[in-house]
């Protein structure tokens, strides 16, 4: 399996384990009413379904890109030095005489 697509899963994995955490936690701590509302219900369990896939797939790219970004070789970006500062713009009063009609 390509190196790529194995650190594709294993993200995906990750991020479904953190939606379920996190959807149990929602559910344990009631924030807003919503553990009321889908453990009362006779159907919940499909809004709790939906809860978990729909933050997995959020959870699955955050912890993806978190995980590419990170491969980055950090040797080659510049260190130190003082860096060109960007030039401030001062607003300048100007006179301006007004003709009445």
């Amino acid at each position: 399996m390509p190196k790529l697509v194995r650190l594709y899963l294993e993200s995906v994995a990750v991020g479904f384990a953190v939606s379920a955490a996190f959807t149990g936690g929602l559910m344990w701590l009631d924030v807003g009413g919503i553990g009321h509302l889908v453990l009362g219900s006779d159907i919940g369990w499909i809004a709790a379904a939906m809860l978990v896939v729909f933050n997995g797939i959020v959870f699955s790219a955050v912890q993806f890109a978190v995980r590419v970004m990170g491969m980055a070789d950090v040797g080659e970006w510049p260190r130190g030095g003082r860096g060109a500062r960007e030039p401030v713009l001062v607003p300048v009063p100007v006179k301006q005489k007004i003709r009445r009609r």
